[in-house]
């Protein structure tokens, strides 16, 4: 089988890998042993050639990876103690996506609109200079975040194996054989990872609120900011594929550069043993893809 794009996420003890129409989740339980799970998933942007379209599919693509994230994530956390699975159902699932969602609205869209009004009127900027200051403090809000949760012990051990996960990619990428020793070989930033995508849109939500009115009532301000979420994910997305494939170019260097820095923090280097668990999410989800493909 020719190589396929792979794409993963740490979860708890363990890797979820992802291929594009398979996924596994490897995780190292109690008695030292890595479980592994795989699943046949077919994104809704094959299944429908409308949520296939450019800048369409990116929206697509990010709820789908938070939903199947949630779920690897409650697998993962009954295995690295050894309990017996309780399956998420679908009730409990579309509600931690709301509060998740909620929360993520209140820390990134409404206290950042909120200081950046109070700071423009304090000192009577322009609309260039509103929505900058409101970016920046989402961004430092971001940042901030990352940096205060990385120093929790819990997530030091997910972040060890998000650097196994990229490197393992990275491996595989360059077409070398997935071992501990060529895995080690390779970085623990990855173009195409996650945290590149939420500074993207990020950054590229500054210059969409560029466009909403100055004079706007703050509520209408707000709303739009929702209301445009849709949109800059797309856009996004498809930055971040095109700049994952060409990263050997020097624009898409540039581009990606901010992303791959703020890796420093949400990747760490991981033990052998974490490798091992990443290589063998990997290999179950190419084996996995090997089989559909290769069905009639």
């Amino acid at each position: 089988m020719k190589k396929v794009l792979i794409g993963g996420q740490a979860v708890i003890e363990g890797v979820l890998m992802r291929a594009p129409n398979n996924y596994a989740i490897a995780v190292r339980k109690p008695n030292k042993r890595i479980s592994v799970k795989t699943r046949k998933y077919v994104s809704y942007t094959k299944r429908n050639k409308f949520f296939g379209l450019p800048f369409i599919r990116g929206v697509v693509v990010l709820i789908e990876t938070v939903a199947i994230g949630t779920k690897a994530l409650t697998h993962s956390a009954n295995e690295s103690i050894g309990e017996k699975e309780e399956q998420l159902t679908k009730r409990e699932l579309a509600f931690t996506l709301l509060i998740s969602i909620l929360a993520a609205l209140l820390i990134f869209k409404f206290i950042p609109l909120l200081l950046a009004n109070l700071f423009t009127k304090g000192f009577g900027l322009n609309n260039f200079w509103f929505n900058l200051v409101d970016g920046v403090i989402k961004i430092a809000i971001f940042v901030g975040y990352l940096w205060l949760i990385s120093l929790m012990k819990d997530v030091q051990r997910m972040f060890e194996y998000h650097g196994a996960e990229h490197m393992a990619v990275h491996c595989y990428e360059a077409k070398k054989e997935l071992t501990v020793k060529n895995v080690r070989k390779y970085q623990t930033m990855h173009p195409r990872c996650g945290t590149e995508f939420l500074l993207l849109v990020l950054v590229i939500s500054i210059m969409f609120y560029m466009f909403i009115p100055f004079g706007t009532n703050f509520w209408i301000k707000y709303v739009f900011r929702i209301l445009l979420l849709p949109i800059i994910a797309g856009v996004s997305y498809e930055i971040l594929k095109v700049s994952g494939l060409y990263y050997s170019k020097a624009i898409f260097k540039i581009i990606s550069a901010p992303g791959m820095l703020l890796q420093k923090i949400t990747t760490k280097n991981p033990s052998d043993g974490q490798i091992e668990v990443a290589i063998k999410s990997l290999e179950s989800a190419l084996r996995a893809e090997t089989k559909t493909v290769k069905k009639p």
